[in-house]
């Protein structure tokens, strides 16, 4: 007698035999990446329908002075400027799990593979937003006539000295203040571990007497100056060249922190994170699974951007 077997994998018992597993495998994509990236929540994001660009319009500010009776009032001239951010092409992390190795494995593979794309997708996605940020911090010149640019902090001793990267953040927070950037809850600094460490390891930055925040048991510290602290290793300390885009590229070999505010760099995501398959190959004896997004980054409020480092690069 022949045996009829419920495929799992279908959908209502019809159609690819697969169907329902890639499912497991997309929702296993979204909350890696949810998980892995540091910066996701920390800048603007702005979603479109369609379109190849999104535009952030900035403002500058207006002044005050005395009326005199009898004298009309004409109004005050305001500048007014735009940041257009492109959608770069596709970002893409794949994988193509062949149909033997799949069946000898003794693990779930594509649990695994699912996290390795993900994860794949946000570093990237925090290596291109800290390194809009530098770029927006080593910028002079404001798209807003009569606003300040970006701030460059330099202390020689700041990638090995705890104390000194202790000041620097403040020297950051001041150079901030002066600048009429909030400073609700929203300013972020980003740290290789080996300064955050540094700092953990400072006691004054989390002397509770001092209302210090943070442990030194723990080795964590939570901000300095008013800036939250986020311990990340895609902070550039490399010479990066040849991207997508020049205004990607830095040479952040002197880096050794980037402090801002949410609002100096901007992201528009087109394509939101999705995945897709080919379901299986014949031909490859495979089946290809692809993350995707599309999406862009660029410099919206630079004087909302601090870089601290060593040098010149």
């Amino acid at each position: 007698m022949a045996s009829t077997p419920t495929r799992i994998g279908q959908v209502n018992a019809a159609g690819d035999n697969k169907a329902l597993f890639l499912k497991v495998f997309g929702g296993e994509v979204l909350a890696a990446f949810q998980t892995q990236t540091v910066t996701l929540d920390k800048h603007m994001v702005r979603n479109i329908q369609s379109g190849k660009s999104a535009q952030f319009p900035r403002l500058g500010k207006n002044t005050a002075s005395y009326h005199t009776p009898g004298t009309q009032l004409t109004g005050k001239a305001i500048n007014n400027a735009e940041v257009v951010i492109p959608v770069d092409d596709m970002l893409i992390s794949d994988v193509a799990i062949a149909d033997i190795d799949e069946a000898m494995a003794h693990y779930d593979v594509r649990s695994q593979y699912a996290f390795e794309c993900a994860d794949a997708l946000a570093q990237q996605f925090d290596k291109t937003v800290m390194q809009v940020g530098i770029n927006a911090a080593r910028t002079a010149t404001n798209q807003v006539t009569g606003l300040p640019g970006g701030t460059i902090i330099t202390s020689a001793n700041s990638k090995t000295v705890g104390a000194d990267l202790a000041t620097a953040f403040f020297d950051g927070a001041q150079a901030l203040d002066e600048n009429d950037v909030p400073e609700q809850d929203k300013r972020y600094g980003f740290l290789r571990p080996a300064q955050y460490y540094l700092l953990a390891r400072t006691t004054d930055v989390i002397n509770k007497d001092w209302d210090g925040r943070g442990s030194y048991a723990d080795g964590s510290v939570v901000r300095i100056a008013g800036i939250e602290l986020v311990k990340t290793n895609n902070l550039p300390i490399t010479n990066i060249s040849s991207q997508f885009r020049t205004d990607y590229d830095v040479n952040a070999t002197t880096t050794a922190a980037l402090i801002m505010h949410e609002s100096a760099v901007g992201t528009v995501k087109l394509i939101d994170l999705a995945v897709e398959s080919t379901g299986h190959r014949v031909d490859y004896q495979d089946t290809l699974l692809v993350a995707k997004q599309a999406l862009g980054h660029g410099k919206v409020r630079v004087e909302g951007a601090v870089e601290v480092r060593t040098g010149a690069p």
